[in-house]
């Protein structure tokens, strides 16, 4: 096992001298300026979509997106498997040149406790001054800033943030949508819906920052890759929480989730881990808008539909024939690239667990067949293999299912498995009911398909 440190910099003259904690770790430097002092890995991008809106962010929100990009190039380019004693768990420490470094020393403790529960892994981050000339890299924008908008929305290119996205505009919000995408599937769903949104409610008020981010191997030589990206969401929430404090007041920053998936309850004791993500996680909701409040920015977050199941939010759509017409071009799947393994073009598996989900959720809510196109189109039609993925998941799900119907109560312990709910503890009675929804919800679906061993 090898500890990484990760020295994040800011320019051709930012030379400090960096003295590492843990001195016989693996270091690698990343250069977040290149020589016309413009960020790069996507901030700069960023930064020109929101000064073409008129806006210019906090200081602070961009030490958070260079601390959010430094912690992406962890998670995707430190092998799990190769570094971590347990096999899951890496140790992985970050230098982030910050605007102030006492002010985000201060939340330390605080962000590395965010990211060990987000992540699973072992962070230490450390803070510097930026060097002088870097301290401001905001762009000055050269126009008015676009005008009404009400809020900041997360667009993923999924089901839950297109309905999102479909209810704050049927109901005459002005949100300024922000994705983030690396690979081509998330980028090609992300365009679908874009597009679709433009035709539907006009291009002027469909305002979006789209922002490719992400670390290959011309960008950090690790010679090493890791396919979990459980730290992907603090990426994705530092963006719109930089597009957040562009509008120059308090702004919210919508999550769209449902509450299943935003708990992730594990169906089994096995889905700790990689497959038990936190994404949307209440807890980790709350320590964002906790840390977003501790270094001055005027920003909130929260997850308007965590007590909504995926098909309650389906059914309940602003615009419910809409959404019949483009649900199709929305991406929920983990991986749709895993079809080409089966000489098919990338789509939805239709098996794992959010596209188990998805399919509950149309089949429950959407009042027409479902459009989707999955690699396995029904799921009937064959007995699944249990001990393989087509058919591991389902099987979860059944035996929860079970649980589930022979104990109703039992939601009431296990919204607790996947993280502490102390920041929301008068909606725990909420959460245990939304999980036990979203389960049968899935047992509709689920009823009568075969998973078992060796199928």
């Amino acid at each position: 096992m090898r500890r990484f440190s990760l020295i994040g910099r800011l320019g051709p003259n930012d030379t400090a001298k960096i003295k590492l904690v843990q001195t016989d770790s693996a270091d690698y430097e990343i250069d977040f300026l290149d020589n016309d002092l413009r960020p790069g890995f996507g901030i700069g991008q960023a930064l020109d979509q929101l000064s073409s809106l008129g806006l210019r962010p906090q200081e602070s929100a961009i030490d958070l997106t260079i601390l959010a990009a430094m912690v992406n190039a962890g998670d995707t380019r430190i092998s799990r498997k190769m570094n971590a004693q347990d096999g899951w768990s890496r140790e992985i420490d970050l230098y982030v040149p910050v605007s102030s470094a006492s002010t985000w020393t201060s939340q330390k403790q605080h962000i590395e406790r965010l990211l060990r529960f987000l992540t699973g892994d072992r962070w230490r981050v450390f803070f510097r001054d930026r060097p002088k000339n870097a301290a401001t890299l905001a762009i000055q924008p050269k126009r008015l800033a676009i005008d009404g908008l009400t809020e900041v929305s997360l667009l993923s290119g999924g089901l839950d943030s297109l309905i999102g996205a479909i209810d704050s505009l049927s109901n005459g919000k002005r949100p300024l949508f922000v994705s983030h995408y690396w690979d081509a599937e998330t980028a090609k769903a992300q365009a679908y819906v874009i597009d679709a949104l433009e035709k539907h409610f006009s291009p002027e008020n469909v305002n979006v920052v789209r922002v490719r981010l992400g670390f290959d191997k011309g960008h950090l030589d690790t010679e090493e890759t890791e396919d979990t990206q459980r730290g992907r969401s603090f990426l994705f929430y530092a963006l719109a929480g930089l597009a957040a404090s562009a509008l120059g007041k308090s702004t919210a920053v919508n999550i769209p989730e449902n509450g299943l998936i935003a708990l992730n309850v594990p169906l089994d004791p096995l889905r700790f881990g990689a497959l038990s993500t936190r994404t949307a996680h209440p807890h980790f909701i709350a320590s964002m808008a906790q840390l977003a409040a501790a270094v001055g920015l005027t920003v909130s977050y929260s997850n308007p539909y965590r007590h909504a199941t995926k098909g309650e939010m389906v059914a309940n759509c602003a615009d419910l024939d809409f959404l019949r017409r483009i649900v199709g071009g929305s991406m929920s799947c983990s991986s749709p690239a895993k079809a080409r393994y089966k000489g098919l073009s990338p789509r939805h598996c239709g098996y794992c667990v959010p596209c188990v989900i998805r399919r509950a959720s149309l089949n429950s809510g959407l009042g027409v067949s479902d459009p989707t196109l999955y690699t396995i189109p029904d799921l009937k039609a064959q007995t699944l293999a249990a001990d393989r993925a087509e058919g591991e998941h389902v099987r979860s799900f059944q035996l929860m299912t079970k649980r589930i119907k022979t104990n109703p109560s039992l939601s009431k312990i296990l919204v607790h498995k996947p993280g502490p709910l102390i920041d929301a503890v008068d909606e725990i009675p909420d959460y245990a009911d939304v999980f036990r929804r979203g389960i049968l919800e899935v047992a509709d679906l689920i009823e009568g398909v075969k998973a078992k061993p060796g199928g």
